[in-house]
């Protein structure tokens, strides 16, 4: 009788993960604790996600103010494609969405929600984004993971996870409704 080989489950993306759904879910929730304290007045808060995956996060975080606060949170889009300060030297052009955000800003304290804080140009496009739609009164921002590496002089106000990386390694974020694949987050080394 033959031995039936069993094959160990293949993860959809190769590296160490990082975090999994709960842990996404535990991470925004606590972001959502953060941003009620740290924003008494919610009615002037607007959450501006950076597509594609900011803009879920920034719709999850909203829902459990929601759930935590019964408060109503304005979220919008901020699209960085033609703000980036590489525009002109990337082989491809950058795919464009369309920028939504409640108008007018001033009095208002808009937070940028992304997936991943590196270098810190996506939030130098996103304010200046944002500032093509009005001044506002404070801009903030809040990410999923920050794994450092900064290149310009910007910090998160409200992070799920630090995660120190090397220049090599990648962070890969999964949400179910950008990704169509369970929540997850993996630390990736790029091969030479």
């Amino acid at each position: 009788m033959a031995k039936e080989t069993v094959k160990p489950k293949q993860n959809p993306i190769a590296g160490v993960p990082i975090m999994d759904a709960e842990a996404i879910r535990r991470a925004l929730r606590r972001i959502a604790h953060e941003i009620i304290e740290g924003n008494p007045n919610q009615e002037s808060v607007v959450l501006a996600g950076v597509p594609s995956r900011g803009v879920e996060i920034a719709r999850r975080i909203a829902a459990f103010i929601r759930e935590i606060d019964n408060a109503d949170i304005d979220t919008g889009v901020i699209d960085v494609a033609m703000h980036r300060d590489d525009v002109g030297t990337r082989k491809e052009l950058p795919v464009v969405h369309a920028s939504k955000l409640p108008v007018p800003l001033e009095d208002r304290t808009v937070i940028i929600v992304d997936d991943v804080l590196y270098t810190g140009r996506t939030v130098r496009a996103a304010m200046d984004a944002i500032n093509s739609f009005g001044r506002p009164a404070r801009i903030q921002l809040a990410v999923l993971v920050d794994r450092g590496h900064r290149e310009l002089p910007i910090r998160a106000d409200y992070v799920g996870k630090n995660l120190p990386t090397a220049t090599r390694e990648q962070i890969q974020v999964r949400l179910q409704e950008t990704d169509n694949k369970p929540d997850g987050v993996w630390l990736e080394k790029q091969r030479l």
